[in-house]
């Protein structure tokens, strides 16, 4: 099946480069050169509303992890040198419980670095893991608490054997501008302003046996980071559907009606489901354009006028005035600063590296009905 395309807000791109920029000249290595290697243009980080295909964005991360040697990106007091995470996944082999696993998890995460730890969370209910914040110089790091939350997120996810809900993410910092692009990277409700980063889900998960064999793991490594940092549309799982349909029917561009049909809802239940996951048709549609768009832009020397009435734009102006409002510049501009061409991600290595296992440590996590504060 033919998949619809994803792009990435700039202000992730910005956050993946800020561990680095705020060494100054101390960085380790050169941002700019490694954007552009990645085929981003510098000078798109100063255009708020533009978004990097999702190509582009892994390409960057697997980039700056081998020039770094750190899986951290500079954000912690000491690197998490390549294979890294590997090592922390292959340490749940033969875990019994999801809960075990966790445990391993987190005693190899705080042998790998000092800055942060992992600790489990109880709350009624519903249990999780935070991250309680040993170096207060990462109390602020908006990007780390992101990059933490969504990699083990996805890893306990998987462990858990890809079906594990998450049921709130917390983040301990306030609402950030760029919060809208929060939708589609963290599946569940959000709350800002909390005690510490965190991730919920249901307390019952914990007993979860686990199944995952060294063969599962060396898959799913072999797809990091791709499957561990960028959005799955399986999570919001009408609004995946409705783009599917919608990317199925192009150039026709399916209708509200037509949707529903296809999806065998009715029209208002359609709507309550787009609804409760945040989102309308209009809007899965209008995106779907703008990222194909910028696909294009990036890929091919397509004339706008072309490119226009691909998207179902009555002219290549109507499109034009669309691209502004979606991205806040106009697509002749985008694309006299990207050639065809650029690098994606075929060649990007991913997170996997040295295999590794632990023993049962005696309390890797720490168990508390209180989340922690930040310290």
């Amino acid at each position: 099946m033919l998949q619809p395309p994803v792009t990435i807000p700039i202000a992730f791109v910005q956050g993946m480069l800020s561990g680095i920029r705020a060494r100054g000249d101390a960085a380790p290595i050169d941002a700019n050169a490694a954007l552009e290697d990645a085929g981003i243009a510098p000078a798109l980080l100063e255009e708020m509303g533009s978004r990097v295909t999702a190509e582009q964005y892994v390409a960057l991360f697997a980039l700056l992890m081998d020039r770094l040697d750190d899986e951290g990106l500079c954000f912690l007091s000491r690197r998490m040198r390549r294979g890294s995470f590997a090592l922390m996944t292959r340490a749940t082999l033969g875990a019994p419980t999801f809960e075990v696993a966790l445990r391993r998890v987190a005693h190899t995460f705080s042998l790998l670095q000092d800055d942060l730890t992992l600790v489990l969370l109880r709350d009624g209910s519903l249990a999780g893991f935070g991250l309680q914040v040993n170096d207060p110089a990462a109390t602020h790091m908006n990007f780390l608490h992101e990059l933490m939350l969504r990699v083990y997120w996805r890893l306990s996810a998987w462990l858990h054997g890809g079906r594990l809900a998450a049921r709130r993410f917390d983040f301990g910092f306030a609402l950030p501008p760029y919060a809208e692009g929060y939708a589609k990277v963290f599946p569940g409700p959000l709350k800002f302003g909390q005690p510490c980063s965190a991730v919920w889900f249901e307390s019952s998960a914990l007993a979860t046996p686990m199944h995952r064999d060294m063969h599962a793991m060396n898959l799913f490594l072999a797809e990091a980071p791709a499957n561990v940092i960028l959005p799955r549309l399986a999570e919001q799982v009408v609004s995946a559907r409705v783009r599917a349909v919608l990317q199925q029917n192009r150039p026709a561009w399916a209708d509200l009606a037509t949707t529903a049909k296809s999806l065998n809802l009715s029209v208002s239940t359609l709507q309550r489901h787009l609804a409760t996951e945040g989102t309308s048709f209009q809007s899965l549609k209008d995106q779907l354009r703008r990222d194909l768009a910028i696909v294009r832009l990036n890929t091919s020397t397509v004339p706008l006028a072309a490119l226009a009435d691909e998207l179902g734009f009555a002219d290549s102006a109507a499109f034009q005035r669309a691209f502004k409002t979606w991205t806040g510049g106009a697509p002749g501009s985008y694309r006299r600063r990207h050639e065809p061409g650029l690098p994606g991600a075929s060649g990007a290595s991913g997170t996997a590296g040295s295999a590794g296992s632990g023993e049962e440590p005696a309390q890797p996590l720490t168990t508390s009905r209180e989340r922690p504060a930040n310290r």
